[in-house]
């Protein structure tokens, strides 16, 4: 007898290749699963402008870096002694106005180069409800501690979301038609809006989701990471101590079905080869005995370029972490 409701894997098996350039945006369920792949040694860039939920504040982006909108200085604003972007994480803001817009349009750049050449887009929907800056009129991806009273906060309705899909599934076909889009709404729930409030918010994601994967089929699919969390995984024991977020063992689990789904065999043996390497680039050294910390350094640049000579197709990758 199975306790359990098991989703079972998506039959994509040898979709994705360690060959393929990946894009992921979207809430940060996306950098979860990014860092997986970038842990995998794969050619991810994560989230660009940073973690960004709603669907309008997504296709935003994605306009910015496909059109090449680059950042200038009077789209800052000032606010405790920091520059911020209404479009972009705090992690890109700064005292310097000239930094901060220097930060921005360097990773607009990257992420068009990088979009340009992608196979493929994962995009993770995190919420319908949106905050529109009042002295805009228009959505924001960050409110960055401004003051509630200077946004207007509202649900997007269903007709408004699968309009912004849409336009997201153009956008990326008309610039990169190579790439495919791969949707998932996000599990986490986001309890500011209450339960009642976020699950009205999930289920409007994920019948537009429904819809414009059923009119966009050859361009794009859906991997049930809401589902697997919600249905499979359905206990708090999964979760982290705020009980909003999956906690390490279910995005491992969640990871193991997207492996199963989207590698064949060969790629998941690579996939755990370059797992094991990429422990040894994060390994910081408990000794201070510089002999010991050269020993180990090189032993994992023989690693990392016996990996290159068998696999030249990740070498860019490897590239960035030996020298």
């Amino acid at each position: 007898m199975e306790f359990r409701t098991v989703i079972g894997n998506i039959d994509n098996q040898g979709m994705i290749q360690h060959s393929h350039n990946i894009m992921l945006i979207g809430s940060c369920f996306s950098d979860n699963i990014g860092n997986k792949l970038k842990r995998a040694l794969m050619n991810v860039e994560i989230n660009p402008f940073g973690t960004v939920y709603n669907p309008a504040s997504i296709l935003g982006e994605i306009e910015r870096i496909v059109d090449l909108i680059l950042v200038d200085e009077t789209e800052l604003f000032m606010h405790n002694g920091m520059w911020h972007h209404y479009g972009f994480h705090s992690k890109f803001s700064s005292d310097s106005a000239e930094k901060a817009v220097s930060k921005m349009n360097k990773h607009i750049t990257s992420a068009h180069n990088h979009l340009k050449h992608c196979d493929f887009v994962i995009i993770t929907l995190g919420t319908a409800f949106v905050y529109e800056a009042k002295s805009l009129g228009k959505i924001v991806s960050n409110c960055h501690k401004v003051p509630a009273k200077e946004f207007n906060r509202f649900l997007l309705s269903f007709e408004h979301i699968r309009t912004l899909l849409d336009a997201i599934v153009t956008k990326i076909s008309n610039f990169a038609p190579q790439a495919k889009i791969i949707f998932t709404v996000s599990p986490i729930r986001h309890i500011g809006d209450g339960l009642e409030q976020n699950q009205l918010s999930k289920s409007l994601l994920r019948a537009a989701v429904g819809e414009t994967i059923a009119a966009n089929h050859n361009a794009c699919i859906y991997f049930p990471a809401y589902e697997i969390m919600m249905d499979d995984l359905r206990d708090y024991r999964f979760y982290a101590s705020d009980m909003l977020h999956p906690n390490d063992v279910a995005i491992e689990y969640i990871w193991n079905t997207f492996k199963a789904s989207f590698f064949d065999d060969s790629t998941a043996q690579l996939v755990a080869r370059c797992e094991r390497a990429y422990k040894r680039i994060e390994h910081r050294p408990f000794t201070d005995n510089f002999a010991e910390i050269e020993k180990f350094q090189n032993e994992t640049a023989k690693v990392l370029y016996a990996l290159a000579d068998e696999y030249p197709h990740i070498k860019p990758v490897l590239q960035q972490y030996y020298k």
